[in-house]
């Protein structure tokens, strides 16, 4: 099994990106998937989760309002719309399956290799 996550890139603030999660061995319509990043020096950070079963999604609370998580079921593929990027959002961005629930989500099961997002101007 084998995510990857794709469509990272250099934008200036304010920008947007949209990242995108394929999986390999397995199909991401039934389980729940996270987006996660680190940045250098910082630990890595949740920043959206979504439920396969009834679509509830959380986010961490600098992404939300900017952020948007979707799910492709048939495509068995998910993605973070991320709008109005910051000089605090630069990171690795990886997705994984996870957990996700109202008081926290982490990665649980399997992940990949991220994709780089860079702001700057």
């Amino acid at each position: 099994v084998q995510l990857q996550a794709s469509g990272g890139g250099l934008v200036q603030p304010g920008g947007s990106l949209r990242l995108s999660c394929t999986a390999s061995g397995l199909s991401l319509a039934y389980y729940n998937v996270g987006w996660f990043r680190q940045a250098p020096g910082k630990e890595r950070e949740g920043v959206s989760c979504s439920s396969y079963s009834d679509g509830t999604t959380y986010y961490e609370d600098s992404v939300k309002g900017r952020f948007t998580f979707s799910r492709d079921k048939a495509k068995s593929t998910v993605f973070l719309q991320m709008n109005d990027l910051k000089p605090d959002d630069p990171a690795v961005y990886y997705c994984a399956t996870a957990f996700c629930t109202f008081n926290g989500m982490g990665p649980r099961g399997y992940w990949g290799q991220g994709t780089q997002v860079t702001v700057s101007s």
